[in-house]
């Protein structure tokens, strides 16, 4: 009888009560939409790690790539949403990418149950040190003077570096060239070689150059300063008044999964970034770990997906 009671309340659309406490029974999959070996990717990967420790199942992390996250997002979004697939997406995925492609199916907050946010990364502004500037106003003030505009360097067209730099272009009125690049690796690479002046990076990818002299940071493009590099003022502070660019990564569930799997696993991560040592290891690598409930996250989501809009149109930016 209670078996009978269970199909028609499935039957109906009617789930019952799902038993959190004994979550997981079996290993959990985590699709990454990223390279391996990307910030978002390590950061995902040292998350579930820690909380495979803690929950007592393994959480298989498992690399699908292709349009900028958009596969590997689609893929998640397709799963069965009943805990045991999940997915560590960075910001760009879940907020403006869709805009660039045009992609009205693409609604994160339709498609998604956010979890939590993992970690929000450091960004900076830096230049190769033949460039005559140590600070953001003295940059300005260069290139307000320049007859021919200074080029910048970013990871490909309508990408983070790209839209950072058109909003510190927005914020202080000066024009620069864009030079895209396939990937951040590269576009470091030239900076460093002096073959472009200037970009903007995450913290991670830049940090070795920067303490080897390779490279000069301007200003840190995050709200607050990274302790990492504390003698360098932020861009807000640096006169750019409420300039603020990070990149984030947040864990996700397919749209439907039942809501006590979700805080659970919300809880999981809070758990797992109380850990010292893995709060230390992302620190040193640039990442800020900072966990949040999934309202918080949706909410960011949100925000961000209305600022980069009005970023796009204004720059009048197209992934082409």
């Amino acid at each position: 009888m209670k078996l009978i009671f269970a199909g028609l309340l499935f039957a109906a659309g009617i789930a019952p009560p799902v038993a959190a406490q004994n979550y997981p029974l079996k290993s959990i999959l985590v699709i990454s939409p990223v390279q391996a070996g990307s910030a978002g990717d390590t950061t995902l990967r040292l998350v579930t790690q820690a909380m495979s420790r803690n929950m007592g199942q393994q959480l298989l992390v498992e690399n699908t790539t292709g349009a900028a996250g958009i596969i590997g997002a689609q893929r998640l979004a397709r799963a069965v949403p009943d805990g045991y697939t999940i997915g560590g997406i960075s910001d760009s995925t879940v907020t403006y990418v869709p805009i660039l492609q045009k992609r009205s199916d693409f609604d994160a907050l339709s498609l998604f149950e956010p979890i939590s946010l993992l970690s929000v990364s450091t960004w900076v502004l830096v230049a190769h040190p033949s460039l005559p500037v140590r600070n953001v106003r003295e940059f300005v003030t260069l290139a307000k003077g320049q007859s021919r505009r200074i080029d910048y360097a970013s990871a490909g067209v309508g990408g983070s570096h790209h839209l950072a730099m058109e909003m510190f272009n927005a914020a202080t009125g000066i024009k620069l060239n864009h030079v895209p690049y396939r990937g951040a690796t590269q576009a470091a690479v030239d900076v460093q070689a002096g073959h472009v002046p200037v970009m903007f990076s995450a913290l991670s990818v830049v940090f070795g150059p920067i303490q080897a002299g390779r490279l000069r940071v301007i200003g840190v493009a995050s709200e607050s300063r990274t302790p990492l590099l504390p003698g360098i003022p932020t861009i807000a502070e640096s006169g750019v008044a409420g300039f603020a660019f990070s990149t984030w990564t947040g864990l996700f569930a397919p749209r439907g999964t039942p809501k006590p799997l979700v805080e659970r696993l919300a809880a999981e991560v809070v758990n797992a970034l109380n850990d010292p040592d893995l709060r230390a290891r992302m620190q040193s690598m640039g990442g800020n770990p900072q966990p949040s409930t999934p309202a918080e996250l949706a909410d960011r989501i949100r925000q961000i997906t209305a600022k980069m809009r009005k970023v796009i149109q204004d720059a009048g930016i197209t992934a082409d």
